[in-house]
Order: structure tokens, then sequence, then C-alpha cells
């Protein structure tokens, strides 16, 4: 395993070629690269799957993209300099990791949950030439952390699917669902569902994107 600019962990594809697609997975607050990779026995042995572990530790074993804190009134606060820092971190070791892996840089998956999700949307909307697909679950768009001139970037070769609980308390559905006027605005497709669990993912949510992704990789 290369010794690049973020901690990860590697599944390799099958076959290891110049056009093999690559899928790389983004947890969640609190958690680290263990934690999506369980995902990678179970998806297609054609794509070669890097997880990564977000930069800044929450102890005792935890990771994450960018702090959350609460205030005095109890109202949470994301700190949005830290996102977008994580946001060109990820977006450079996409770059980083398919030149040191000789993957193909023009079929690039990206898969969050939750905080991963948020930054996964934040990447591919500001920077739409290095992503194709996006796969958001229980996640949003915060415009806070996208580039200025995100809205006049290309987006057309950019793919969704998108999913979220309808019982979740942590990261409201009415905030996944503000997702679908942004996507519209850009003309970007996507898959939108919505299962009736709390922040996670259901066993019929993760066969819906692995059947969405493996007929566009």
């Amino acid at each position: 395993m290369a010794n690049l600019s973020l901690q990860h962990i590697t599944r390799p594809a099958k076959e290891n070629t110049a056009e093999t697609p690559v899928l790389f997975m983004f947890h969640g607050y609190g958690s680290n690269e263990e934690d999506l990779f369980s995902f990678a026995q179970e998806l297609s042995e054609d794509i070669y799957i890097i997880s990564v572990q977000a930069p800044y530790q929450l102890p005792p074993y935890g990771y994450a993209w960018y702090a959350i804190e609460f205030d005095a009134n109890g109202a949470k606060w994301s700190d949005d300099e830290q996102a977008r820092n994580s946001r060109d971190l990820m977006a450079n070791f996409i770059t980083e990791a398919c030149d040191a892996y000789s993957l193909n840089a023009e079929n690039v998956t990206l898969l969050g949950f939750s905080q991963g999700t948020i930054l996964s949307y934040a990447v591919a909307l500001s920077y739409p030439e290095k992503v194709k697909n996006v796969i958001a679950l229980s996640g949003y768009i915060n415009k806070e952390i996208l580039v200025s001139d995100y809205a006049s970037k290309n987006h057309k070769d950019l793919n969704f699917y998108v999913s979220h609980g309808t019982q979740d308390q942590v990261l409201p559905i009415e905030w996944a669902r503000n997702a679908k006027e942004t996507l519209d605005e850009l003309q970007i497709p996507y898959v939108f569902e919505e299962y009736p669990v709390g922040h996670g993912v259901a066993p019929q949510n993760f066969f819906s994107f692995k059947n969405w992704l493996e007929k566009l990789v």
C-alpha cells in the first residue's frame, strides 16, 4: 500500500490496469476507514476500492472530516473552514491515489456516509472533472463548503445515487431532500431513494446502490 497524504486501506480489483475504475469510500463523523470497507467484499471485483481515513482525530479511536461543536444553547455548529480543507485534501488525494495505483482517473466513484457524504458532495460539485459517480448515503449538500464558482462548472458527466432514512434523527430527511433542487439546477442526473430507517444503511439500500453502480462502471 502506497504511503500517501491520507491514511487508507485498499481492495485491489481482480485486474489492475490503467482502465480499472476506482471507488473511494469516505466514512462518517467519529468512525474510521474500516467502517464502510465492510461493503467491499460485496462489490464488483472489477472495481479498485480505497477506503480513506479522515484527517482529524477524535479520541479514543475515531476520526472526523471536520469538527462539530455545540454552543451554550445546544445548537450544533460545524467548522466549515476545516470542511473546506478536507474537501481539498480529498480532491488532491483522488489524483494522488489514481497516479500511485495506476487507476483510471476518468472513472472515479465516491461513496460517502453522513459527514463523508457531505464532503463527497463538496468534492464532486466543486471539482466535477475529478468525479464520475457519487453514492451519497445519509448526508446533505452544504453550499458553504463548495467553491464559490461551483454553479458555473461543467457537471454534465456526473451521476448521483442519493438515499436517506426517513427516521434519521441525526440528519433530518428534509436536509437530504433539499439536494434534489441543487442537482436539478445543475442538470445532474440522480436517483433519490428513502428508506424507513434511522441514520444507517438498510440491506435493500445497499443492494440498490450496488446495482446502480454496476450499471455505470
